[in-house]
């Protein structure tokens, strides 16, 4: 640490080293690339390695550090170890009946009254929570070619709901992303989870029972990020398009500066240079737009997972309350239609058996006239 605010104090030679720009809000630009390298030349390999310091090395370096004899070492592990904390009492987590201290009376009021509590079922939440950290934490590739390297830099990303600005006063993340160094923006565009994808375009009153051929990522597969004045856009496919076109159009009318594109798919994330804490723009079948904002720049540790295939890594998912049926109340929605004589409201969202009990009869014809669509609901990425 003494390194890294020696770097600090030399901004104004080591311009990569991440600072404030605001204070609390965002960091000035840094190329990513470049402070990984000044990492590399400042810290010893062991603080990032993957392996354990053997405990006779760690003794000798900590008695070179502190300038202390080895007997004064030992003395200090047979105090200090976790052994010596213990009262050696057995059974500590069941507080006996006759007490007079008053901090175990509190304990066993506390350990009674959680007797008489009945919990059914662990919440949905925290069982999720549970699940995401086991499939990330401390977890090793089965083959070691999977192994990511030592001296890898970790970015994580907030990706934050395209509607969210308009309906909370505090923004919150709904997906939140641990992405390599060296891997590419394509990459990072395929991890991203959004509804719009899964939309099926189409009105489907006069033919429910027919199978949509597509959805949305399938046929719309033009998307682009904007990175500090570039549009990096996804050409990996025969039908992208520039969706950025319109943009860079309209700001050669309004005497903006010239605004550069490049391709994601060909583009690292060591190649950028970005700012810690700045939102930054990730547009998607034309004009779904998200916000992207890079919380963290480190390096990987033994800690965390280190299957290099799993990355892009989802460490968090904001869970979305689901949309039921505006008749029964019970079953999640599948169908919204317009221009409906027999719904409530217009327009309004059914389950698929109530959508089909309300406009056909048995032989499946249609009753009266509205517009139905497949709905998708926000929930389904829960």
């Amino acid at each position: 640490m003494a390194e890294f605010s020696t770097l600090i104090c030399e901004e104004n030679q080591h311009e990569n080293v991440p600072v404030y720009e605001f204070m609390d809000v965002n960091s000035k630009e840094f190329h990513i690339g470049a402070f990984r390298d000044l990492w590399l030349d400042v810290l010893n390999p062991e603080v990032y390695s993957y392996s354990d310091t053997a405990p006779e090395i760690e003794d000798v370096e900590f008695i070179e550090e502190m300038g202390i004899e080895s007997k004064t070492l030992e003395e200090l592990k047979s105090i200090c170890s976790v052994d010596s904390l213990r009262s050696g009492h057995e059974g500590t987590d069941n507080v006996p009946s006759d007490l007079h201290l008053s901090t175990l009376k509190l304990r066993k009021r506390r350990q009674d009254y959680k007797e008489t509590l009945t919990r059914y079922a662990v919440d949905r939440h925290e069982v999720y929570a549970n699940e995401m950290e086991m499939t990330s934490v401390g977890k090793k590739p089965d083959d070691l070619r999977d192994l990511i390297p030592e001296g890898e830099i970790i970015l994580t990303f907030n990706i934050m709901y395209p509607i969210l600005f308009r309906r909370f006063k505090f923004v919150r993340a709904y997906q939140t992303l641990h992405v390599l160094g060296s891997q590419k923006l394509s990459d990072l565009r395929d991890a991203i989870c959004c509804v719009s994808d899964l939309q099926v375009f189409g009105e489907f009153s006069n033919t429910p029972d027919m199978v949509p051929q597509f959805i949305s990522k399938d046929h719309y597969k033009s998307a682009f990020f904007f990175f500090n004045g570039t549009f990096f856009n996804d050409t990996r496919f025969p039908e992208c398009q520039d969706i950025s076109m319109t943009t860079r159009e309209w700001t050669r009318t309004r005497d903006f500066s010239e605004f550069k594109t490049a391709k994601m798919e060909d583009t690292s994330f060591y190649d950028l240079k970005m700012k810690v804490g700045f939102p930054y723009l990730y547009t998607h079948q034309g004009d779904c737009e998200h916000v992207v904002i890079l919380t963290d720049v480190r390096f990987v540790h033994q800690d965390d997972c280190l299957d290099i295939k799993l990355y892009p890594l989802i460490t968090h998912k904001h869970r979305v309350v689901t949309r039921k049926c505006s008749v029964c109340h019970l079953y999640i929605s599948r169908w919204i239609t317009t221009s409906d004589a027999l719904a409530p409201t217009d327009p309004c969202l059914f389950c698929d058996q109530c959508f089909r009990m309300f406009h056909y009869d048995d032989k499946g014809n249609k009753l009266g006239d509205f517009l139905a669509y497949a709905y998708v609901d926000p929930g389904t990425f829960n």
